[in-house]
């Protein structure tokens, strides 16, 4: 979940846009969505995945391509967000 900051949310939108070709290049990438939230459009949430947890945690953490992921993006949020991670359910 990402709470940006009341009237920055159009910014925030332009900068992801630039910020999401960072992370769509990283190893283990497979795909990401960011939703609006309807009721209250600072909130956002935003789903990666990633092929093993690896690739997030040390692949793109450690990296200096988030580095400027962090330059684009951290300065928008209020609170900061936490990140979790989450398995696909196979459901019979």
């Amino acid at each position: 979940m990402l709470n940006v900051i009341p009237g920055l949310e159009d910014e925030f939108v332009k900068a992801f846009s630039k910020a999401q070709m960072i992370i769509s290049k990283m190893a283990g990438y497979i795909a990401h969505q960011l939703k609006r939230c309807i009721e209250n459009t600072s909130q956002f949430i935003l789903l990666v995945e990633w092929e093993k947890l690896t690739d997030h945690t040390e692949g793109f953490r450690k990296s200096d391509e988030y580095q400027e992921w962090k330059r684009l993006l951290h300065h928008f949020y209020d609170p900061f967000p936490s990140v979790e991670h989450y398995k696909e359910i196979k459901i019979k």
